[in-house]
């Protein structure tokens, strides 16, 4: 599988979003692979699987025909460990 996580800006949210899912990605041993980018630069991508962001930009993500993960809290671990293994084992 492969992952782009983004932010408005391509800095701060995206860059923690995506420290925080690769604990978690190597904490279950998933094969994904971790992209990062602006959203502006979103529609130069590729055979991408989900795009992780915060929860205030997946209805812009989705309508490029994305599939969009949100979350809504940053700090919380919990929130995006759900919001992935939903993507990894769906049912």
């Amino acid at each position: 599988m492969k992952g782009l996580i983004v932010c408005r800006t391509g800095m701060g949210s995206s860059m923690m979003l995506k420290i925080k899912a690769q604990k978690i990605i190597d904490k279950h041993g998933w094969d994904i692979e971790l992209e990062h980018d602006v959203l502006s630069g979103l529609n130069t991508w590729r055979d991408i699987d989900f795009v992780l962001t915060m929860r205030d930009l997946t209805d812009e993500i989705e309508a490029a025909g994305f599939n969009a993960i949100g979350i809504t809290d940053l700090m919380n671990s919990d929130e995006m460990e759900a919001a992935l293994t939903r993507v990894v084992q769906p049912h």
